[in-house]
């Protein structure tokens, strides 16, 4: 009955596991970003406050061509916001339409 020693271990590598903070869209790109996804962030709720809804990191026309694109709720609207990835400019910054990406 050694085995039961291992029980907590397990344990807490599942817990572990499940507690793993969700991807977004694109996170394989995110290693091409300059401007990092918290700074993204706080860049897209300056120039639009509110409450993120969604996020993603996307290869789009306009600035470096790689961009965090935020949806945020604000004021009962849906807003989308797209921050450049190389140089944090807001590249976008409009609400969203009645088919949203």
């Amino acid at each position: 009955m050694k085995f039961l020693g291992l029980l907590p271990v397990l344990f807490f590598a599942t817990a572990a596991v499940a507690a793993a903070p969700k991807l977004y869209a694109g996170h394989e790109l995110a290693g091409k970003a300059h401007v990092q996804l918290a700074e993204a962030q706080a860049i897209a709720l300056k120039a639009r406050p509110g409450r993120i809804t969604d996020k993603e990191l996307e290869k789009e026309a306009g600035g470096s061509g790689l961009r965090w694109s935020f949806d945020i709720k604000a004021n009962g609207k849906g807003y989308e916001v797209g921050v450049d990835a190389a140089d944090g400019k807001v590249l976008e910054n409009k609400v969203e339409g009645s088919h949203p990406d």
